[in-house]
């Protein structure tokens, strides 16, 4: 199986603005961030594509879809990490020791009513086994957000969670994830 991991494009939303769950729309770049995703998934023959139900990768999605499979299939468990409380709240509005409390175990600890990292990967995961099951030696499209794919690139090399963090993840960038006899690699992150 090979998973090409693709980043929504770039979101509306200002910047130092804390968002994960949060349905927000894409920015007025999305038609060229578009054209430039296609492009990178030209040569991709996928039989399926999964999306995160939120809007910023639903509707790349749908697009993508349109000149391949023609259908989407929505997966909850791609969703962005859920921030909680703090969605749509300035970083700087949120109380500084809490974001220091939480930014001392980011993996283990989750803002106030949401979920933390090691969840985020945990479902994550699930849908990465799952898909490895089902679609032996198949090219999937997957539309996610940042941390389900660094989340995923922990799993695939074998990486604690907080190294991660030090993986760069770009609007409309492509990672590639291969499962080939029962092993993982990564062919390659962030084209």
């Amino acid at each position: 199986m090979n998973l090409y991991l693709v980043r929504h494009t770039t979101p509306d939303i200002a910047p130092g603005i804390c968002y994960g769950q949060s349905d927000i729309e894409v920015a007025e770049s999305y038609a060229h961030e578009l054209e430039v995703v296609r492009s990178k998934l030209a040569a991709v023959d996928a039989v399926a594509i999964y999306s995160s139900p939120l809007k910023r990768c639903s509707q790349l999605a749908k697009a993508i879809a349109s000149l391949t499979t023609g259908e989407v299939q929505h997966d909850p468990r791609l969703m962005e990490l859920h921030f909680g409380d703090w969605e749509l709240l300035a970083w700087n509005d949120i109380p500084r020791g809490l974001v220091d409390v939480w930014a001392d175990d980011h993996v283990m600890q989750a803002p106030p009513s949401g979920e933390s990292f090691h969840a985020l990967s945990l479902r994550a995961r699930d849908f990465f086994e799952e898909v490895s099951a089902n679609h032996v030696g198949q090219n999937l499209v997957v539309l996610t957000h940042a941390g389900v794919i660094r989340a995923l690139l922990a799993h695939a090399l074998n990486m604690k969670l907080a190294d991660s963090f030090r993986l760069q993840i770009d609007y409309g960038s492509i990672t590639q994830i291969t499962v080939e006899n029962g092993i993982t690699r990564v062919a390659y992150v962030n084209r």
